[in-house]
């Protein structure tokens, strides 16, 4: 049975006492989450310690929103797998669309990152999806497939969540149908050795829209941005009906 994993992306927002502050409302909202909803938080940097301490033996699991492929090195501004692993992070963002168009990630280098979480028992969540230009241009399942050939070399598919993320959709306000969603999520699926890896749907997903989505056959879960930020918000999303 394929896992349910309901993430919250907070990119670069929360100073650490924000952190702490949202964790106040929202624990207390996870009262009657269902057991085999894997709840995820990923958070910047500086809130992971913060947030370990305050998380540990809890039911919410801690998530970095990168890692290195080295352990240690000359690779100014980069964390490795082993500082994460040290701290209680549980999983990470691997290969994430902003990381790639502002920050040259290239798919080499989500393979070699991909490894190198598992390498230190963190769980990946890769980041896949077409822009608005390749959509419009039929080329969607072309640029899936060609990310997940190449991301994919010599990952474990036991231990791996994929987000498909339509980028046209990420912090626009767009979502992608949900029916349209399911499908490229199927044909993902396709193409693994592991049916059950978890596949989550990432891009605009909200309170209003997260019973929709998570009622779709092949979508086992949900990467949020925004709507992640507030404690209500994001419990409405785990506790999706």
């Amino acid at each position: 049975m394929r896992k349910i994993v309901i993430a919250g992306n907070w990119k670069m927002y929360k100073t650490r006492a924000e952190s702490l502050e949202f964790l106040q409302g929202f624990m207390s909202c996870l009262t009657e989450t269902p057991e085999e909803r894997e709840v995820v938080l990923c958070v910047p940097f500086t809130d992971l310690s913060a947030l370990s301490k305050n998380l540990h033996g809890g039911r919410i699991r801690l998530g970095a929103q990168n890692v290195h492929w080295e352990e240690s090195g000359a690779f100014t501004g980069e964390i490795s797998g082993l500082m994460l692993a040290e701290i209680g992070v549980r999983y990470v963002i691997v290969g994430h669309s902003e990381r790639r168009q502002y920050f040259g990630e290239t798919d080499e280098t989500v393979n070699l990152r991909l490894k190198a979480a598992q390498k230190y028992g963190l769980i990946p969540i890769l980041c896949v999806g077409e822009t608005k230009q390749q959509r419009d241009g039929g080329e969607t399942e072309a640029h899936i497939f060609s990310q997940l050939a190449q991301d994919l070399v010599g990952v474990d598919q036991d231990n791996l969540v994929i987000a498909y993320e339509p980028i046209w959709a990420i912090g626009t306000g767009d979502t992608c149908e949900t029916k349209e969603a399911n499908r490229v999520i199927g044909l993902i699926r396709s193409k693994l050795t592991n049916p059950d890896v978890p596949i989550q749907y990432g891009g605009s997903v909200k309170g209003e829209n997260i019973d929709e989505v998570m009622a779709m056959p092949e979508i086992d879960g949900v990467l949020v941005g925004g709507a992640s930020l507030e404690a209500a918000s994001f419990a409405r999303i785990v506790n999706y009906k």
